[in-house]
């Protein structure tokens, strides 16, 4: 099945432990200009899916001979029949089928894990605040949303989660991972953490209810401002705007604009960031796909209102996806000053199928590469001054790498 040229995309952390999940790893989804694309019944129907692939004139290079013959001894001979679930077994097939591909950023979701992921793209968001992703066979923390259970209990990017509750999480699915951090407000789950060199230890973590500031401002010293911006959804847009209205009325000398801990967020918005900081109408981002005629470039808009003042991107090995685009634009096209460490290194594109029995399909399609047509895929924004962020620093409470980027813009005057 050919999937049509669409016109939005989304930039998120696909399986979004911080929001009702709490995660997986990133996605770059492409979505219909109306929303998440709907699949006819009659072609993805689970089990009429895999029979028309048998019965099918084109059909597939593999034999599913086998798979029928394990179905049927299953179906006639396994001990428990209660146990023979027949729609569990499909997704089970459907799921082993597209982890097969080893691509951690494709996936197939259940109707209700469907669900879970709907609920966190419209911000609902319970659990511990954390962004997760499968690295290398270990689930490991991407980031901690500010002021969520995980920031308050201490947890950091490049943690690994080792167990959940005293269960390897290396014998568990991923689903199953999510399942058991995941639960209701005023409940505890502990998370053992291998950090580094050290022994691994545990965290208690209270889960609650994470509400998550998109864009928040502060006024530092000499006309410097500091602007954060915690994810790229759907309140971003209007947050920073009201922001760099006020902040342009007192004449800035200089912006620090902090992506460090953003997992990302939508494609568009992190392009209507870039629309307000460059200037004239030049690319943000380029996206390739499989067929070189599909490829296509974005552009910002050409009426920024911050175009001029000078500016430092803070990043760390959290700042992923959209958050990527708008830091790696900013550096192609010589905007401002990267700081930090690099980042985390997610330059592929998904793009989601919602099917008619609410399940959804999340698959690679492209890959995105800056304006100056590198990929930072698996490899992350080198930034232009490097400060190291030590784990003294979060024990102290100092920030070292947000001094030295208000430092650099007062210097600058």
């Amino acid at each position: 099945m050919k999937f049509p040229k669409f016109l939005k995309y989304v930039l998120i952390f696909a399986v979004i432990f911080t929001f009702g999940w709490e995660s997986s790893s990133y996605y770059l989804i492409h979505k219909t200009a109306a929303g998440t694309q709907n699949i006819d019944e009659s072609e993805v129907s689970p089990v009429a899916a895999l029979t028309s692939l048998i019965n099918s004139s084109d059909k597939p290079e593999a034999d599913l001979t086998i798979f029928w013959q394990v179905w049927g001894m299953l179906s006639e001979s396994y001990v428990d029949e209660t146990a023979l679930n027949k729609q569990k077994m499909v997704y089970g097939a459907i799921k082993g089928m597209v982890s097969a591909l080893d691509d951690p950023f494709t996936s197939y979701m259940t109707p209700d894990e469907t669900k879970e992921f709907d609920q966190s793209l419209n911000g609902e968001l319970e659990g511990i605040g954390a962004e997760l992703t499968v690295r290398e066979g270990s689930l490991v923390v991407v980031t901690p949303l500010k002021d969520s259970p995980a920031e308050k209990a201490g947890l950091q990017p490049g943690d690994i989660v080792y167990k959940i509750d005293g269960a390897l999480t290396s014998e568990l699915t991923l689903f199953d991972a999510i399942m058991k951090i995941r639960g209701e407000k005023g409940t505890n789950v502990t998370l053992t953490i291998v950090r580094g060199e050290k022994e691994p230890f545990d965290v208690v973590l209270t889960r609650d209810k994470v509400n998550v500031e998109s864009v928040s401002v502060e006024e530092k010293d000499d006309g410097v401002y500091y602007i954060s911006i915690n994810q790229f959804n759907d309140s971003t847009k209007p947050e920073f705007e009201d922001i760099l209205k006020d902040v342009i009325l007192h004449d800035p000398k200089g912006v620090v604009l902090d992506l460090r801990n953003n997992g990302g967020g939508y494609l568009d918005i992190s392009v209507d960031i870039l629309s307000e900081l460059l200037p004239g109408q030049i690319p943000a981002v380029t996206i390739k796909r499989r067929l070189e005629e599909d490829n296509e470039t974005l552009y910002v808009s050409g009426a920024a209102k911050l175009a001029t003042v000078p500016m430092v991107v803070l990043i760390n090995d959290g700042t992923a996806s959209a958050s990527e685009i708008v830091a790696g634009a900013i550096q192609d096209h010589k905007r401002g000053i990267i700081m930090g460490e690099t980042s985390f290194g997610k330059g592929s594109v998904q793009e989601v199928a919602k099917l008619p029995d609410d399940s959804s399909l999340r698959m690679t399609i492209a890959k995105w590469y800056t304006p100056n047509g590198k990929s930072i895929d698996h490899v992350g924004i080198t930034p232009d001054i490097e400060v190291k962020f030590t784990d003294e620093d979060a024990e102290s409470g100092t920030d070292p790498q947000l001094d030295a980027a208000v430092k650099y813009l007062k210097d600058l005057q």
